[in-house]
């Protein structure tokens, strides 16, 4: 946003930001949080500290301080975030859907924290970069969609979990140990659902749906998910008659399953459109049935499971793209319902798009953790902000069409921002 536009929301901006002040130790510190989120907001070519810093008149020294040692509660910060979609949650209905995802930052050199050569997918192939792992909600709305992002971690490569010199140079605590990237998003909706937010939905793609015990937690959760699994993963249509190493009572690959199984093969294909694009509508065939996955046993033997969950092959008819999900929702469940859940991780990548070009997501130049967890949650902030005032004027331009005669004149927001920053005049 330009200077003007900044102007027009700044008593929205400021009842904004006072959502969180209580989490501020001191007034100067809530003062450079505010700077932040308005110099990720403004239309600076680059979004990092400096740029930010010099356009608002404070010392880049101070601004890099602010991010990596002054005492504010970014936890505390993340925590409320959530309790506010919870919120807005009760008054917008049903039909939220957590989207879980990984995202790669080409980086230089060697001290960003988490930076090594890994697969990148900004660059599409094994890049030096930092991986992030998320939980985007989203209200999947067919014409005015909101989404939001709940919570972005760092992935610890298992080089730095090991070397914890290096990790106390960028001020990674020893708590903080590799984990995969499936058992972080796993705690992310946990501390989600903890804080009031609800999922009607949770879906990702094979690197978390191949993992079996990622399901077998979300059953613990007793949260209905739906996600990609990769062709070699296996699963029995129907359980063995009994428990054996022989191979012909092994679990079968699905791509296998679908092909062969009579409980695929003895279907008919069943056209689905899954939503209606700009190109027109997104056009599915599927089958589907219910499977036992393997779960291994305190012996660690190889099992299916007592609980049955859904298998869909879903068959493009126009790219020839087959793609393979698993559900643990309940046999009753729709089939569309869960492939309208299962194709909405676009939102994600519409996100990711709009925040590194809007707010800076991807700008960050920082060499500690904190510093780089509170940048990613500043961008959320900021793009929170930006999907509540859109929402807002949408609202107020459908009903000034319904009510032409009598605008609304409720205030956007509580108060003006203080003290004013030298960027919007």
């Amino acid at each position: 946003m330009d200077a003007e536009q900044i102007q027009s929301l700044r008593p929205a901006l400021a009842g904004f930001v006072e959502r969180y002040g209580g989490f501020f130790k001191r007034r100067t510190t809530f003062d450079h949080f505010q700077r932040y989120l308005l110099g990720l907001l403004t239309d600076l070519n680059r979004k990092s500290i400096e740029p930010i810093a010099l356009a608002a008149g404070v010392a880049v020294r101070t601004l890099q301080e602010f991010l990596a040692f002054f005492k504010w509660d970014h936890d505390r910060v993340r925590a409320q975030l959530h309790r506010d979609i919870a919120d807005r949650q009760a008054t917008r209905g049903r039909g939220a859907i957590g989207v879980i995802d990984a995202s790669a930052h080409a980086k230089r050199g060697n001290k960003t924290p988490g930076v090594q050569r890994q697969y990148c997918g900004e660059t599409g192939k094994i890049d030096n970069c930092v991986v992030a792992q998320h939980l985007l909600y989203t209200d999947n709305d067919a014409k005015n969609p909101f989404s939001c992002m709940l919570a972005s971690d760092l992935y610890l490569p298992r080089s730095w979990a090991q070397d914890r010199a290096r990790c106390r140079e960028a001020g990674i605590g020893d708590q903080l140990k590799y984990r995969p990237k499936w058992k972080i998003a796993l705690e992310q909706v946990k501390q989600a659902i903890g804080h009031g937010v609800h999922f009607d939905w949770i879906t990702f793609d094979e690197e978390y749906g191949s993992v079996p015990d990622f399901w077998f937690t979300l059953d613990t959760l007793g949260q209905c998910g739906i996600g990609e699994v990769r062709a070699n993963f296996t699963a029995w249509c129907r359980k063995p008659a009994c428990r054996s190493l022989q191979r012909e009572h092994a679990s079968r690959r699905v791509d296998h399953l679908a092909t062969h199984s009579p409980a695929f093969r003895d279907q008919s294909w069943r056209t689905m459109t899954i939503k209606h694009a700009t190109r027109g509508p997104v056009v599915w065939q599927i089958k589907s049935a219910r499977v036992h996955l393997p779960k291994r046993d305190h012996r660690d033997v190889t099992t299916p499971t007592d609980r049955r969950y859904w298998l869909i092959v879903a068959h493009n008819p126009q790219t020839k793209e087959v793609k393979y999900f698993v559900s643990n929702a309940a046999a009753h469940a729709s089939c569309q319902d869960m492939l309208r859940a299962a194709f909405a991780r676009w939102h994600v990548e519409k996100w990711f798009e709009r925040a590194k070009q809007q707010c800076g997501f991807g700008a960050f130049e920082v060499r500690t953790y904190t510093s780089l967890i509170r940048h990613w949650l500043c961008s959320s902030l900021a793009m929170l902000f930006l999907a509540e005032q859109t929402t807002r004027l949408r609202e107020k331009k459908s009903a000034d069409h319904l009510r032409a005669s009598h605008p609304s004149r409720q205030p956007p927001g509580a108060r003006d921002l203080a003290p004013p920053l030298a960027f919007v005049g």
